[in-house]
């Protein structure tokens, strides 16, 4: 069963790379707040909300290695740049 294991999670991670280069070319800029950041099994985890046209969205993400180099800036209550899905406001990733 393992070996299905390997080929899921290489799907998973092209499924995912082809998510951000979509959200990098298609999306929209916004501002958003870090709320609260967290270390887990998966790495560093900051949870932060953003505001499109009055409707509130929260979300997290797992910092990647290159954001891991300025943890000021992914500190609760720093200002970041959202970008975000404009057909699915919900869809977003730290800029």
């Amino acid at each position: 069963m393992e070996i299905f294991n390997i080929f899921r999670r290489k799907k998973e991670t092209n499924l995912e790379t082809r998510w951000r280069e979509n959200l990098h070319c298609n999306g929209r800029i916004t501002e958003g707040t870090i709320t609260d950041c967290e270390t887990t099994d998966e790495g560093a985890v900051v949870y932060y909300y953003y505001n499109i046209q009055g409707a509130d969205f929260e979300s997290s993400q797992v910092l990647t290695s290159e954001q891991l180099r300025e943890p000021l800036k992914y500190a609760p209550g720093a200002k970041v740049g959202i970008r975000y899905d404009p057909k699915h406001h919900g869809n977003s990733i730290l800029v």
